[in-house]
């Protein structure tokens, strides 16, 4: 079983005197429902699961008066071998968004709290034209994301206490020693060529076979590309795809990591796309790193919704849309050009975003001055740079210099860890897991 941190937010809630339903939500094969079921078995007598795509009848359940009443008895009716037993069963709604009044009944569980009630599934198919039966005020809301690095290193047998070990040498700003620092980096490579998805994490540490892993991220291509075709309107369905599979394309194939609807089609306009990566981010299968004019707190009040980076939710996916080759070069080392920056990009981003980071970057033709990252911790903007080697960071230099506001930056790198007069701290590319654990 794969060690998630989610568990230890979902106790919280649980533990919480003034419970909501709790509402998961997250890209689909994150994990959700297995980490669900787990935390039933290991905290209740009895689990009450309906999920809504696998049995579309259990829709009846909540088709009349929704007192939680009546539905605990339609719950007894259809599965009499449950008890259902406040405080002894917890009440779990997968897919939630194939039943609008199941996501009605939320309201009236949270008011009745006898019973601890998790719903999941995507926001696809959630209509929210009907505003006014949407729970809102009733439900707690989690964010789940696929397995981090961390995660991914408990999987391996790495341990907590190493991984504290690690962080030292962050907080003493001291060299990782060469036998640490190396084992690191080849579980990065790892990492990065397989991806957070549960699934294809699973089948690598069950296997150690690339070709496996490869087989599992296709597949989960397959299902993303399913749910466009399922979910998204007649008018969105072809556009949607496009965009979706042209995200290999415009993040490692080209030095311009800007989203370019030319890369969706020939003479393609954002009149035509802009629709489309507006639902394909409500459908939790891309992020956005938007462009600031200036690097200052508050970055969102610089943000320009026009010119953006777009990332998918997982590298997992972003690696289905490659080809094989691609996983070989990463675990080899021997990625070169516009791979090679653009792969370890969208690694440092997918660790930000991960951490739930808004993303921002910043570029500026006239000076050639350009960050790859920025985010906002603590109330100060932080900078970072990322290098697939061990390249002067010019431009973080120079802004970090001319910006008082700024007091630290991060460059990330294929190296070892590296401090300068100039408040630049410089980290292994692993690192991006474990930079907000140590104090600057």
């Amino acid at each position: 079983m794969l060690k998630r941190k989610v568990t230890h937010y979902i106790k919280k809630w649980v533990d919480s005197k003034n419970k909501k339903c709790l509402v998961i939500q997250g890209a689909r094969q994150t994990g959700k429902t297995y980490i669900v079921e787990r935390f039933a078995e290991e905290n209740y007598e009895e689990i009450v699961e309906i999920n809504f795509k696998q049995i579309p009848s259990a829709i009846d359940i909540f088709s009349g008066d929704l007192t939680v009443d009546n539905m605990v008895m339609a719950m007894r009716f259809r599965f009499p071998e449950k008890k259902i037993i406040p405080g002894k069963t917890m009440i779990f709604l997968d897919e939630i968004q194939e039943c609008q009044e199941a996501i009605t009944s939320l309201k009236f569980w949270a008011l009745d709290n006898r019973f601890d009630v998790i719903a999941s599934g995507s926001l696809l198919g959630i209509d929210y034209k009907r505003a006014s039966s949407y729970p809102v005020g009733y439900v707690d809301y989690l964010k789940m994301y696929g397995i981090d690095f961390e995660e991914f290193l408990w999987g391996m047998g790495i341990s907590e206490d190493m991984i504290r070990n690690i962080c030292g040498y962050l907080s003493s700003k001291a060299a990782i020693p060469e036998a640490i620092h190396s084992q690191m980096m080849k579980y990065f490579r790892q990492y990065v060529a397989i991806g957070g998805m549960p699934e294809a994490v699973q089948k690598y540490i069950d296997t150690k076979d690339f070709r496996e892993v490869d087989r599992i991220q296709r597949s989960l291509l397959q299902g993303y590309q399913y749910d466009i075709a399922h979910y998204a309107t007649a008018e969105e369905k072809v556009k949607a795809e496009k965009c979706y599979l042209s995200l290999a394309k415009q993040l490692l194939d080209k030095e311009n990591h800007k989203f370019q609807y030319k890369e969706v089609e020939h003479g393609g306009r954002a009149q035509k796309y802009f629709s489309s990566i507006e639902w394909l981010l409500r459908a939790d299968m891309l992020y956005l790193c938007k462009l600031v004019t200036d690097i200052r707190f508050d970055l969102n009040d610089y943000a320009r919704d026009d010119f953006f980076r777009a990332y998918t939710t997982d590298l997992s996916l972003l690696m289905a849309m490659k080809d094989f080759s691609l996983k070989q070069h990463i675990i080899e080392n021997t990625l070169a050009g516009n791979s090679k920056g653009g792969i370890f990009e969208c690694a440092v981003t997918d660790a930000l975003y991960k951490k739930g980071y808004q993303l921002y970057f910043y570029k500026n033709e006239t000076t050639k001055k350009e960050i790859d990252v920025i985010i906002q911790k603590d109330g100060k903007v932080v900078p970072i740079e990322v290098k697939s080697g061990n390249t002067r960071a010019n431009s973080l230099k120079s802004i970090m210099k001319n910006n008082k506001d700024i007091s630290y930056g991060y460059k990330f790198i294929d190296g070892n860890v590296g401090t300068g007069e100039d408040g630049i701290i410089t980290l292994p590319l692993y690192m991006i897991a474990f930079f907000d654990k140590v104090s600057e």
